[in-house]
């Protein structure tokens, strides 16, 4: 039996102010009993009935209860005395007079000890709402001020001024006036300095219920700086329910809702990502509907702190991580099992899902939700993201989805489908506004990087109990260890469901049943392993064959259709065989060649400078803007619409870590730099696209904030001409 479920004596006892007044009564007739038999004097109940008396009114002075109420205790203590005395005197405690006189006191006393509680527990209660509301008052008086004089308001209103109940700020809801519904986008950094607010705390506004409204959200303690234990809680969830990452600044819990939407997670090295996945981790165990697979090139840390219990120690019978793909060519094989899963579900649930009158299965542990958690994407081969493209964009409906994790979310890292379809975003702690700007579409710009300051804390956007999107918010994120991974490994192992076979009856989901063979020898070499991994490594070994051009896994699933292909009309050339882009980089190599070269060049990029002796330059920038092309679909088959200036931007840009000052990408273009960014202005403004914050970006040896381009916002204009070709 667990320690929580251990049963123990509770030697508390709440004493309630009738039971109080009953065992006072109780001991009086048990002191004018013995008392009679012993001779004890009548002075003696009158002298203890004092006492009382005189300690009764020194408290409720001290409480500052009302004098009646004090008055009324006092004359109980001393008519429980006059009576103890009286028996005494008379020796007549046990006679039936003595008794029912007794009894008439106790039930008077009890009745009206009931009676001042709840009286005064009305008008401490109504003191308490009379000294908030003045407080609100005051406050909302202040801020209407405020308001006025740092922004120049006119016609705003203070509506009220809500306490939060952890009692480390508060809400203010003001009322803007129509012609300047929002506040400035430098506001939150404005409001903070101007209320000296500590690091930690800070200003977050939020559009409230109505247009015109808005929340200002002020947290005046730095509450990111302490460490938040995991709660100990492992009663058996769902995935229909949220998954707690931490503590938003006003208490509540922050939480990701994945049964629907997927997930971003990024941080930067030393923000505390890792334990934040690892807490989400232990949010998905926890639940008994839930299958979680990991892909994880880097070693599979994310995965062995939970793969311990059952692979070293031998305390769980299961693998708590389904599957863990720890090469590029186990991740190949999971998607592909993912993806015609997904294809099998949508068919073989047609009856359940009509059952259930939902276009969506409904999870249960038999027919559990598939969560793949992704770190380190940045290392994956657009092949393998390819793919993941695939399940984000076609199994909500059968419940597979993802919780992607990587150190940023820029473009380069992040593709478009993975960005619009994770509904649920955490940016943990970063140095640089624009990361969070580019992460969340919606409140990004407001978010200051000195709200969250401390290991752990971040910034968080999810769907509410509504299906409402949230702004993004300052939390703090829970903390696990590796001592409480082992503690909660062995209750999680329990409850762990297993894949359906609808999931596994396709042409990949017979490498599934192989898959620790082929995993755990990897992972741990030639150490001793636990007796219960034998069930799942005493199998015949299934590895599929490897395509003799790309190298990729044939798997039998049916090929991504996303890769583009060249076509021969598009290479200049004579038909002939199709060259096969690389599995291994970042982009398809020869795909993408065909493709940029089919783009109509400018005079300058048909110099002798794009020759050989430039050309391995060139491959590397092609490689880069890759990714962006085939993100934006760019035709093989028809003129490039994207304006060459743009274009050539954006490849140096790119080539330069993706992000450029102005003036040093007018150097490198050999352009004027005033002209250079009236003429990117108007493209970017043709396009509709914004550059993030004020234009400015933080890069070069010196960290300086200067006026700039990032490679994600000339990617996002050349998308958009492209797509209104």
């Amino acid at each position: 039996m667990s320690k929580s479920q251990s049963l123990a004596l509770d030697w508390g006892w709440t004493v309630t102010a009738p039971t109080a007044a009953a065992m006072a009564a109780g001991g009086a007739y048990g002191l004018a009993s013995v008392g009679a038999l012993t001779g004890m004097p009548p002075e003696y109940a009158l002298l203890a009935a004092g006492t009382g008396a005189l300690a009764q009114g020194g408290a409720d002075f001290y409480q500052r209860r009302p004098l009646v109420h004090g008055i009324a205790r006092c004359a109980a203590w001393l008519a429980a005395g006059g009576w103890c005395a009286q028996a005494l005197a008379g020796q007549d405690a046990l006679t039936w007079s003595a008794a029912g006189w007794w009894g008439a006191g106790t039930a008077g006393a009890m009745v009206l000890a009931r009676g001042l509680v709840t009286a005064e527990k009305t008008a401490e209660g109504g003191r308490a709402a009379r000294k908030l509301q003045k407080w609100a008052n005051g406050k909302a008086g202040e801020w209407q001020r405020r308001l006025a004089d740092l922004f120049r308001l006119e016609g705003h209103r203070v509506d009220g001024v809500r306490r939060w109940k952890s009692d480390v700020g508060y809400t203010v809801r003001v009322q803007m006036p129509d012609s300047t519904p929002d506040l400035p986008v430098d506001a939150p950094r404005k409001l903070a300095a101007a209320l000296r607010l500590p690091r930690g705390g800070g200003v977050q506004i939020t559009d409230g219920m109505a247009y015109g409204e808005i929340q200002i959200n002020v947290t005046e303690k730095d509450v990111m700086v302490e460490e938040l234990p995991l709660p100990d809680d492992t009663t058996i969830t769902t995935i229909n329910d949220p998954i707690p990452l931490g503590l938003y600044t006003n208490g509540e819990e922050a939480v990701m809702r994945l049964l629907d939407d997927c997930g971003l997670l990024v941080g930067q090295i030393g923000s505390g990502k890792s334990n934040q996945v690892n807490v989400a981790n232990a949010g998905l165990l926890r639940t008994n509907d839930c299958v979680v697979w990991h892909i994880d090139t880097t070693g599979a840390g994310i995965s062995m702190p939970w793969l311990r219990s059952w692979a070293i120690d031998g305390t769980s019978d299961v693998p708590l991580i389904d599957w863990v793909a720890d090469t590029e060519e186990e991740a190949h094989i999971m998607l592909d099992v993912a993806r015609e899963g997904i294809s099998a579900r949508k068919s073989g649930y047609q009856d359940l899902m009509a059952s259930a009158n939902d276009d969506k299965i409904p999870v249960s542990p038999q027919v559990p939700a598939i969560l793949i958690v992704v770190d380190e994407i940045a290392e994956l081969p657009m092949a393998l993201m390819n793919k993941l493209d695939s399940v984000v964009n076609t199994g909500r409906a059968v419940r597979v989805r993802s919780l992607l994790c990587g150190l940023r979310a820029t473009q380069d890292t992040i593709t478009a489908a993975m960005k619009k379809q994770s509904r649920n975003r955490c940016g943990m702690r970063v140095s640089d506004p624009e990361e969070l700007h580019h992460l969340f579409a919606s409140g990004g710009t407001r978010l200051d990087p000195k709200a969250a300051p401390h290991r752990g804390s971040g910034f968080l956007s999810a769907p509410d109990e509504n299906d409402v999107i949230t702004d993004p918010a300052p939390f703090k994120g829970y903390r696990i260890t590796p001592k409480r991974t082992d503690h909660l490994a062995p209750h999680f192992a329990g409850r762990r469901p297993t894949p359906d076979a609808v999931l596994l009856d396709t042409a990949p989901g017979r490498y599934y049943a192989s898959r620790w063979a082929r995993v755990l020898p990897r992972l741990y070499g030639d150490r001793q392993l636990a007796a219960t991994t034998r069930p799942y490594t005493d199998t015949e070994v299934l590895r599929p064959p490897l395509d003799p051009v790309n190298g990729l896994p044939l798997t039998g699933a049916d090929p991504v259709t996303s890769t583009p292909s060249p076509s021969p009309a598009s290479t200049g050339t004579s038909p002939g065989p199709t060259p096969q882009p690389d599995a291994g980089a970042r982009i398809g190599g020869a795909a993408l060649a065909a493709l940029l070269n089919s783009a109509p060049r400018s005079p300058r990029t048909a110099t002798a400078g794009h020759e050989q002796g430039a050309e391995t330059d060139r491959d590397g920038i092609t490689a880069d803007f890759g990714r962006v092309i085939e993100q934006t679909g760019g035709p093989a088959d028809r003129p490039d619409p994207v304006p060459e200036l743009l274009r050539t931007a954006h490849e140096t840009v790119v080539a330069a870590g993706g992000r450029m000052h102005t003036a040093d990408l007018a150097a490198k273009l050999g352009l004027d730099a005033t002209a250079l960014g009236t003429e990117l202005g108007r493209l970017l403004r043709a396009a509709g696209v914004e550059r993030p914050g004020k234009g400015t970006v933080r890069t070069g040896a010196a960290n300086e904030s200067k006026s700039g381009y990032l490679a994600e916002t000339l990617a996002e204009a050349i998308s958009h001409y492209r797509n209104t070709q």
